[in-house]
């Protein structure tokens, strides 16, 4: 018995209304991206990267739901890189594909005995790994056929890589919705990129989707991603909306108000004399007296 059916009838009720307006939710920020940054278009074959998470089962499902409905047609194949981790379940994904019907592909590369090897005990993994993984990703792409790469980050995750390339980077640098992959030669796209964590979390535990955890990066408690995390997680209890208003301001940019002298032409700016609507205010007010910001900035309701 599943965990609806045990419960009480009005109990099971409310949990299915709220299940089905969560699937609706998914469906309306999934497609809204996509169709924001021009993600999918007719005729494509979309390799999803699938890792056993529970983001990426979440983005392969929502994607076979539009497929169904999208007046176009695409294609899509999942593919899992089995990374030769110790206690790697392998036979759980191939399962679930199977009994979902759709094409997939399961590459076996052992990528973690090069990192083990080659990071010292206690340092970060991450970098490395991905590395190996693009590079990988990129040659199965080219050999099934995909000409778009979808990947499985959310919302928070594109917040959290704006603020690691800034506090550790020391650059204003995200992680865009749609790019051309480093080799040139790949689409990479994010429909998941205005859907929050936390929904895709809820959708993982009502689809019961069989989660397979990275042992190879899971267990590194300090990594600086998890501080970042969990910073966010404490503005958003203190401050509700403030994470909000950020991720509207990733899409909000006035470059003529940062300092990059190669994003705006500062050196050649000169006073016209003639007085422009939409031309700066040399004193500006105060926006957090003002409420100015949250005016300017429009902040997409998800429910």
């Amino acid at each position: 018995m599943n965990a609806v059916a045990e419960l009480d009838p009005k109990k099971a009720e409310k949990l299915a209304l709220e299940n089905n307006k969560l699937h609706k939710r998914l469906c309306r920020l999934v497609g809204q991206a996509i169709g924001d940054f021009n993600m999918i278009e007719d005729g494509d074959k979309i390799m999803v990267c699938l890792s056993g998470g529970k983001d990426s089962y979440a983005l392969l499902d929502i994607l076979m739901t539009l497929r169904e409905r999208a007046p176009i047609k695409f294609e899509l194949v999942a593919v899992n890189l089995d990374q030769k981790q110790p206690g790697f379940p392998a036979e759980v994904l191939p399962a679930y594909l199977d009994k979902l019907g759709i094409p997939y592909h399961i590459e076996n590369q052992d990528t973690y005995s090069i990192v083990k090897r080659l990071i010292p005990e206690g340092k970060t993994t991450c970098s490395l790994c991905s590395r190996l993984r693009r590079g990988i990703l990129y040659r199965v792409a080219d050999e099934l056929g995909c000409n778009k790469i979808a990947l499985g980050h959310h919302r928070d995750d594109i917040l959290e890589t704006f603020f690691l390339n800034m506090f550790f980077g020391a650059k204003i640098k995200g992680m865009p919705a749609k790019l051309v992959s480093d080799d040139g030669k790949h689409m990479v796209i994010r429909p998941l990129a205005y859907v929050k964590e936390a929904d895709t979390a809820r959708w993982a535990e009502h689809k019961q989707f069989p989660i397979i955890p990275c042992d190879l990066c899971g267990s590194q408690e300090n990594l600086q991603r998890k501080q970042i995390k969990k910073l966010l997680r404490e503005w958003e209890k203190q401050h509700p909306g403030r994470v909000e208003n950020i991720f509207s301001a990733l899409s909000t940019v006035v470059p003529s108000h940062l300092m990059d002298r190669d994003l705006f032409g500062f050196k050649d700016l000169v006073a016209s004399g003639v007085a422009d609507p939409n031309g700066d205010i040399a004193f500006d007010e105060d926006p957090c007296s003002t409420g100015t910001v949250s005016a300017a900035i429009p902040i997409r309701e998800l429910d």
